[in-house]
């Protein structure tokens, strides 16, 4: 009994040494969060508090009704830690913005495994990568001919798909077939980055779900780990992004970065959990770049300058890092009749 204990706690455990380790630091605040959803019905009341710090964020967006008993104690352990610092939480109702649905099942799957940040970056990588942003990538074939199914992207984790698909459930719920599968991956990849630690910032929303998921249009559109430097700016051309933007997204968390996203070596199991921070860059001027990818950006002149200046100042980095983010998120980006709004992420309508 003790030993089963022990594992059902863990989740909770994780999370509150992650909130401790952050309390020197930590800078609170709460939102009233006020807009307008298109579905009347969607209401209920959420417990909203953000803490963030340089090294740790935890985000939590709890639901009231229908939590789990594992929940409802992180949610205790969160207001116990906010009243040591002074703030109250603060209970609203209101419509629930897609955003916020989001953010909401993104957080939930992150208390579940610390793989939802690699995951769904690199899934929004190669999604963008491919056919443009249009959630492609989604899509499940019976006969196993779709673009996940191409053996560059076999290794992306389930952990990643799950993240979206649970997002848009979770979004259709409450605003039924207007909330994109693409828009939502954009938002959960920009989530996952602030959960890391990194910059939040403003997702440009419209984008519709391709038409199109076929494996045979993967090979020649994503990076390879052995390419050198002209091969990761032809790559990197495709989709409008310069080199600049190549070396900021190549320092993503712990193996989300686009330059290695075709290496079946690459592991999305990251202990402790991945944080967004210059280290990549630091560990190229060391020589430990995992990939010839990884390692030319700091041995080739025209690109070390850019290295260096990453490694010696973490806010140039996250600046370029939100900048590349948002040009890659308008990559073949689908409107009108190009394409459609899914009522599931992983089949066409």
């Amino acid at each position: 009994m003790p030993m089963l204990l022990s594992l059902l706690l863990s989740p909770l455990l994780v999370a509150i040494k992650l909130l401790l380790k952050a309390l020197p630091t930590i800078q609170t605040w709460i939102k009233t969060l006020k807009t307008t959803n298109t579905n009347e019905s969607g209401i209920c009341p959420i417990t909203i508090i953000q803490f963030k710090s340089t090294k740790v964020v935890c985000k939590i967006l709890q639901e009231i009704a229908q939590t789990s008993k594992t929940k409802l104690l992180v949610a205790a352990a969160i207001q116990r830690v906010a009243a040591a610092m002074g703030t109250e939480p603060r209970q609203y109702r209101g419509p629930i913005i897609a955003e916020l649905i989001v953010r909401q099942a993104v957080t939930t799957k992150l208390f579940q495994t610390f793989v939802t940040i690699p995951a769904t970056l690199r899934l929004f990588f190669h999604d963008c990568f491919i056919e443009g942003c249009d959630a492609s990538i989604m899509i499940a074939s019976p006969n196993g001919d779709a673009e996940k199914d191409a053996p560059d992207n076999l290794s992306l984790a389930g952990d990643g798909f799950d993240t979206i698909i649970k997002a848009k459930q979770a979004v259709e719920a409450q605003c039924p077939g207007v909330v994109s599968c693409a828009d939502i991956l954009a938002m959960a990849a920009r989530d996952v980055v602030f959960l890391a630690g990194g910059p939040l910032y403003n997702v440009e929303l419209g984008r519709r779900d391709g038409l199109i998921s076929k494996a045979g249009r993967v090979p020649g559109n994503l990076p390879e780990p052995t390419f050198d430097l002209n091969l990761l700016n032809w790559i990197f051309r495709k989709n409008n992004l310069t080199q600049i933007d190549m070396v900021a997204l190549s320092g993503a968390p712990p193996s989300a970065s686009p330059t290695a996203t075709a290496s079946p070596a690459v592991s999305t199991h990251s202990v402790p959990p991945p944080q967004f921070d210059n280290v990549y860059y630091q560990n190229l001027e060391a020589g430990k770049g995992l990939f010839t990818s990884d390692q030319v950006l700091f041995t080739d002149p025209a690109s070390k300058p850019t290295v260096a200046n990453y490694a010696a100042n973490p806010a140039s980095f996250a600046a370029a890092f939100v900048e590349a983010m948002r040009k890659l998120g308008r990559a073949g980006v689908k409107t009108g009749n190009q394409g459609e709004i899914r009522r599931d992420c992983a089949a066409f309508n």
